[in-house]
This record gives structure tokens, sequence and C-alpha cells, in this order.
């Protein structure tokens, strides 16, 4: 049976503090950037998680490992967390979802702006098409 799993890291990233929502199951693993601002407590990052949840726009899935299950050991358990205070706050495969994101969004505004375009052209062409009309109408 899979089981999905959610890991959520809040760090600083001058000048603002910024939280990694990174969710995965079945061998992928979905990342989303969101920026908090100012410092946030633990009550307000939870009250964000519960209120937007299903809002957020999480990136493309990219095939990655699920979490190994880890020792009980509970020195060890603090080295691993020493370890992970002192790495920076993002890792490779969310740089990478994070990444296809936002270049399924630039995809998509390239369309948008592409489709405007075209409108307003069509626009503006039927518009000097009625004007030559009205101009050969007559009194």
């Amino acid at each position: 049976m899979e089981t999905g799993y959610a890991r959520l890291t809040v760090y600083f990233e001058d000048p603002f503090w910024v939280g990694l929502f990174l969710r995965g199951g079945g061998g992928t693993w979905e990342a989303c950037k969101v920026t908090f601002g100012p410092e946030p407590k633990d009550c307000e990052v939870y009250a964000f998680l519960l209120e937007n949840h299903r809002r957020l726009q999480f990136s493309p899935a990219i095939a990655g490992q699920a979490p190994a299950a880890e020792a009980a050991n509970p020195k060890r358990r603090q080295r691993q967390i020493k370890r992970q205070l002192e790495r920076p706050g993002c890792g490779t495969k969310a740089q990478q979802a994070l990444a296809a994101q936002r270049e399924q969004g630039m995809e998509a505004k390239k369309r948008r702006t592409r489709e405007d375009r075209e409108s307003t052209q069509a626009r503006q062409f039927a518009l000097r098409r009625e004007k030559r009309r009205e101009k050969h109408r007559g009194h």
C-alpha cells in the first residue's frame, strides 16, 4: 500500500520568510513556495495551512523516492536535525519542482498574451473594415 507524505519547511530568504510545501505519494514529489513576509509563528503557519491548502498551486509531479523509515535512536535523530538546520532551506527535488511550476506559469502567460494580442488585432481589423464600408456607403 502506497502512502502519501507531506513536509513544510519555513526558512529565511532575504528579505522575507518563505514556506516550502512538499507533498508526495506513489513515487512523485510536488512543491509549492509561499512567501510569508515577517517571521511567522507556528500558529500562524498552521492557520495559513488550514485556510489555504486547497488554493496552493503545486508544481507538476516529479519522480522521486518516498522517505525511508527513520530509526528511533534519539541521538541519531538529533544529529539529523542539526544537519537539516545547517543546510539551506530547499533541496534539489524541490528546486526542480518549483522550476517546472515557474516554467508552466510562463508558458500559460505567453499563451494568454498571444491570445489577447490576436483578439485585439482582430477587433482593430474589424473596426477598420467597418469604417471603410461606412465611407463607401454614400449619403
